[in-house]
């Protein structure tokens, strides 16, 4: 047995046929099932690895190309959404009571319950339409019962969507709407012939006791109950006619508040009421029982009515993010460098050495205090690339010297710390006066407007921000022409709203004279070719890029203006204040005039 189980565990291809001559049958046996089940020996052949590309190569290409595809995306600004599965009403009821001594009781079918209806709901936490359901289901209102029960109304169902999202319903020749209920009925009945419509329309209205369909349809009262109901139904066809005639259009730019929170003088100790919304679609009515059928010369209806379909609707919904200021400029021009800088680091965007590094808009705070300081401003403080402080974090990580850092709970404001401990850190918690929103865009190439590059779709986001501010690269050999093409796909996408430009930011200062190794004449002469750059760059932009700025509180254009040029660093968070100063004016002035309208 011990040789037996040796050989069991030896390849097949060790296994001789003289080997098998010294076994006993049944040892051969299995030995010999095993030689069958492994096949023969095979050398697998040998295989030259590839050496794995950069990481950098495939975080390019996997997002760009994920980009491009628009698939299973995170980050989501126009949607179209169905509202066609709005439940009906529950059906009533054909029930007769009975109880001890009285076998022959009233009717006592109930009615059935409401269908759910869809609300939409601005909410500010959300930034992104990925989350809204294209296809949402309100529930089924509650079918009637015996002994007088009706149905439970099914609750509505609310459709959150972020603030700044404007909701159009679609017009009935877009391709993209689907049927709404009568459609939706007319076509299932198209082919028939007029009597089995008719018996159709029966099935889809009317309840019978069991055995009675034939003989209901034949009584003079179910007749008459018959021409009422469709009387009904007309009215409400006539109504969904005339509201079709004034499309849904909503523009969710402010969060909802219940009249009940906003009144001072409400009652204490009672629950406070969350608002709903806006309603968008009405759930089907709930059909009637046989009680609601009982006439003097009908002392048991034998027939109830089905519930009403709830009203179906297309919507096209799209994002217009609520940014004060939107950056606007060419890929690697430093945009998401400028919002890290602002914000000092708090805004988590990819940067990087290629081109179209920022994939969808991107939306931080920058918080001033009274003096002028903000989050970024520090001396010495640098923003790399990202891949560059991640690693230098996975470095300090390893090297245990964020052993004792407090962690992300522990850094929240009022987690147990005193005063002076909260105050180190967040020094702009107590002195903050004044705070704006800034939003990174995409890279805009030539050609954005025929779906060059990323295209220009994601503009839409900077349509409502008060004031746009162009980035440039001024390193690169002529700065001004990025202006006139980023000028350029502006009035392609929107005219008039390279109107909004209020100012030039000219980044990568620091690259036009190095320190260190050009000394002497060497750097003297590239100062003099950044000071002229610079100038040239000034000139275009007075001569050709003057914005209307509102002087009245009507918002009347009156004043034209030059746009300001700021040279700055970014990388080095050098000359930020003023940009920072001049982004506040452009604020306030817009808030103002908002306010007085």
């Amino acid at each position: 047995m011990l040789h037996v189980s040796v050989l069991l565990r030896a390849p097949a291809s060790a296994i001789s046929s003289r080997t098998l001559d010294v076994l006993p049958s049944s040892a051969k046996r299995c030995c010999m099932s095993t030689l069958a089940e492994a096949g023969p020996s095979t050398t697998p052949p040998k295989t030259v690895k590839r050496p794995p590309p950069s990481e950098d190569e495939l975080r390019r290409k996997r997002r760009t190309e994920w980009k491009r595809r628009q698939n299973g995306q995170t980050f989501l600004d126009h949607t179209v959404i169905h509202a066609a599965q709005v439940w009906d009403g529950g059906d009533g009821c054909v029930a007769f009571h009975r109880e001890l001594f009285k076998p022959y009781g009233p009717p006592s079918g109930g009615n059935g319950g409401r269908g759910g209806d869809v609300y939409i709901l601005p909410t500010p936490h959300l930034t992104t339409l990925s989350s809204v359901l294209t296809r949402p289901r309100a529930q089924h209102g509650g079918g009637g019962q015996g002994t007088w029960q009706n149905g439970r109304n099914a609750p509505p169902l609310i459709i959150r969507v972020p603030l700044g999202t404007i909701v159009r319903e679609l017009a009935p020749d877009d391709p993209r709407r689907s049927k709404n209920e009568y459609e939706a009925e007319a076509e299932a009945m198209q082919g028939l012939s007029p009597e089995e419509r008719r018996a159709k329309m029966r099935e889809n209205r009317w309840v019978h006791y069991p055995e009675y369909a034939d003989d209901n349809a034949q009584r003079e009262d179910f007749k008459h109950a018959e021409r009422v109901l469709f009387a009904q139904e007309r009215e409400r066809r006539r109504a969904r006619r005339l509201r079709a005639e004034n499309p849904v259009f909503l523009d969710l730019d402010k969060p909802e508040e219940a009249a009940e929170a906003a009144d001072p003088n409400a009652p204490l100790g009672h629950r406070r009421v969350e608002p709903m919304g806006h309603l968008i679609a009405q759930g089907g009515a709930g059909g009637l029982g046989n009680p609601a059928f009982l006439s003097p010369t009908n002392r048991s209806p034998k027939w109830a009515t089905r519930g009403a379909d709830g009203e179906r609707i297309s919507l096209a919904l799209e994002l217009k993010l609520l940014a004060d200021i939107g950056l606007v400029g060419m890929p690697n021009a430093g945009k998401s460098t400028l919002l890290r800088a602002l914000t000092g680091g708090r805004a988590r965007t990819e940067v990087a050495g290629y081109a179209f590094t920022t994939l969808n808009p991107v939306v931080a705070v920058v918080r001033v205090a009274e003096d002028g300081t903000f989050d970024g401003e520090a001396a010495g403080a640098m923003h790399d690339e990202t891949r560059v402080e991640e690693a230098h974090e996975r470095a300090l990580l390893d090297s245990g010297a964020l052993a004792h850092a407090p962690t992300r709970n522990q850094r929240r404001p009022g987690a147990g710390h005193d005063a002076a401990e909260e105050a180190a850190a967040d020094p702009l918690g107590a002195m903050e006066a004044f705070r704006f929103t800034v939003a990174d865009n995409p890279g805009l190439i030539e050609r954005a407007s025929a779906n060059v590059g990323l295209g220009h779709a994601f503009l839409r986001s900077m349509e409502r921000s008060h004031a746009l501010v162009y980035v440039v690269d001024l390193s690169a050999p002529e700065p001004w022409e990025e202006l006139r093409v980023l000028r350029e796909e502006l009035e392609q996408y929107k005219p008039g709203m390279s109107g909004q430009a209020r100012m030039v930011v000219a980044n990568k200062a620091d690259l036009l004279a190095t320190t260190g190794e050009n000394e002497g004449a060497a750097r003297e002469e590239e100062v003099a070719a950044a000071r002229e750059k610079l100038r040239r760059l000034e000139a275009f932009v007075a001569e050709g890029m003057r914005t209307s700025v509102a002087g009245n509180a009507e918002g009347e254009r009156v004043e034209d203006r030059p746009l300001d040029v700021v040279p700055i660093s970014a990388k080095y968070s050098m000359n930020l204040k003023k940009v920072v100063r001049l982004m506040r004016t452009y604020v306030e002035e817009a808030r103002e005039r908002k306010a007085a309208a």
